[in-house]
């Protein structure tokens, strides 16, 4: 995808198929991270100060690693926890990582993980959050690494492949593990979501909700193959998605091309397992970032763009990240842009290499 950048093992915004058969690496440790975005019933010129509004959104969300969610509505009791999959987790670790999952559901983490307000071109205010499914999936990834080598589950190993047979015993326990991490996301996301909608006092009337790193089961040109999408997110004909952009500028709501079939868009959508971006991708590394660009800069140009910030960091700085609408640009006519969602509120966990943010 032209958001891409390097990777472990796959790189980011990277799409591929395989035939019974799934790598660890490729859907990575973050199983499940994606988008979702809930439109609201609000006129943003009817919400209430922004800065009171952020202060809130802080006060009631968990941002940070390792955080847990102290919530009193916390999903902790939520159906996903009495899964059939829990039993592919080794019995001797089963009760630890479920009920780290329970403290951690809903949580937003660290990184490029955010909880933003935003008004699209009609003035309707938009609820948009980034994360997946925290140290549970970071737990099973490492730990079917460590078990693809031979290794126990809580060894630790260097980042490999890490390919799993699926009609192998690793390889179907992993594939449910990974499902119910897919499913942990989108109940965090959809609860963090809500959570800010409620707290702005608005109505839900529209929600568009994807993973961005994950393995699915679809059929391409006749056959079933295993599709993991690592930073790239499934564009179906007419399916809707949300696409995050930096602290300053616009994301957007794409959905898949309906094009024609024997045209040049339906072929480069075939060509991409009908895929697209998943955020304007990066220009920066981390530390590359937080060693170049200057915190007072940042601090600037976020304030210049009337954005009210709580958290983040220099290596989430808008300097760091390529214009989303120019990676849109090579998506071409795979994709149709449905709204532009433009930033009012971003909050991120705290780093301290921001000054004022």
């Amino acid at each position: 995808m032209a958001d891409g950048h390097l990777g472990y093992i796959m790189p980011i915004g990277g799409v591929a198929a395989y035939r019974d058969r799934v790598p660890v690496s490729g859907v990575g440790f973050d199983i499940a991270c994606g988008n979702a975005a809930i439109r609201t019933d609000l006129q943003a010129t009817s919400l209430p100060d922004l800065e009171t509004v952020a202060d809130a959104i802080e006060a009631s969300l968990a941002f940070g690693v390792g955080k847990s969610n102290e919530a009193s509505d916390a999903p902790q009791d939520h159906p996903l926890f009495e899964d059939e999959a829990w039993a592919a987790v080794p019995r001797q670790h089963r009760s630890q990582l479920r009920a780290k999952a329970r403290e951690q559901l809903g949580t937003v983490g660290s990184g490029n993980h955010y909880v933003d307000v935003f008004a699209d071109d009609r003035e309707q205010v938009w609820v948009g959050v980034h994360f997946g499914s925290r140290g549970f999936g970071h737990t099973v990834a490492s730990g079917f690494l460590a078990l693809s080598k031979g290794e126990s589950w809580d060894s630790r190993v260097k980042p490999h492949e890490g390919m799993l047979e699926l009609d192998s015993e690793l390889g179907h326990d992993y594939w449910q593990l990974m499902t119910l991490a897919g499913e942990y996301a989108y109940v965090g996301r959809e609860w963090a979501a809500r959570k800010v909608v409620r707290i702005l006092g608005g109505q839900e009337e529209e929600l568009v909700h994807n993973h961005h790193n994950f393995a699915w089961k679809e059929e391409h040109d006749g056959q079933e193959y295993v599709v993991v999408r690592k930073g790239a997110t499934p564009a179906w004909p007419g399916q809707k998605s949300f696409v995050g952009s930096t602290m300053t500028e616009p994301s957007v709501i794409l959905e898949g091309a309906e094009a024609p079939e024997g045209s040049d868009a339906r072929r480069l959508q075939r060509e991409a397992l009908y895929s697209t971006v998943h955020g304007a991708g990066r220009v920066m590394g981390r530390r590359h970032a937080k060693r170049t660009l200057a915190s007072s800069d940042v601090v600037e140009r976020i304030r210049e763009a009337g954005v009210v910030l709580r958290g983040g960091g220099l290596d989430e700085a808008p300097q760091a990240y390529k214009r989303l609408d120019e990676v849109l640009g090579h998506q071409g006519s795979t994709v149709d842009v449905v709204d532009v969602l433009h930033p009012l509120i971003v909050c991120m966990a705290p780093d301290r290499s921001l000054k004022g943010g």
